[in-house]
């Protein structure tokens, strides 16, 4: 059986971030997106922004998805909270992408067969108190200078090492 995994986007800032992170998620099989807080989300049906708006957010995000908004299943959840409770009432084990003091350093993190991976904020991560919803942190060790990668380079990274873990 393949590990189910889905990517949770939350309060990402850039459009061009979200269609890279769809992009990824398309490509290493992830079974949906969640797009969460105010993070941009593609053109849907029944859109409730206006239609200038809406067309214009989907022009940025489909530069860099390429198309993967429309093979992938995503939705969009204003609310974090009510999205991550209802993974874990079906029985995802809820991941967040920040660097904690708790966090486990990736290469050491055996993922389950049920996956849920957030993902946040460009400048600010994840607040505290979506930290306390999760499961557990995962933290992408760092070799250079910089302290952290792009949100879109960090969600391939997690993801390609949760497909890919045996």
């Amino acid at each position: 059986m393949m590990r189910e995994l889905i990517l949770v986007i939350h309060d990402v800032r850039s459009c061009h971030n979200v269609g890279a992170m769809l992009r990824t998620a398309e490509g290493l099989g992830a079974s949906e997106v969640i797009l969460t807080g105010y993070t941009p989300f593609p053109r849907m049906a029944n859109d409730p922004r206006l239609p200038y708006l809406a067309d214009k957010i989907d022009k940025q995000i489909v530069k860099t998805s390429l198309g993967a908004e429309k093979t992938l299943t995503w939705k969009h959840e204003s609310n974090i909270k009510v999205a991550l409770k209802e993974l874990k009432t079906r029985d995802f084990c809820v991941a967040a992408l920040e660097q904690a003091k708790n966090s486990v350093k990736l290469p050491d993190f055996k993922p389950p067969d049920k996956l849920a991976l957030i993902v946040g904020n460009e400048i600010t991560g994840l607040d505290a108190d979506v930290l306390t919803l999760a499961n557990l942190a995962l933290e992408i060790p760092m070799l250079g200078q910089k302290e952290s990668f792009n949100v879109a380079s960090a969600a391939a990274i997690a993801l390609a090492h949760c497909r890919f873990h045996k």
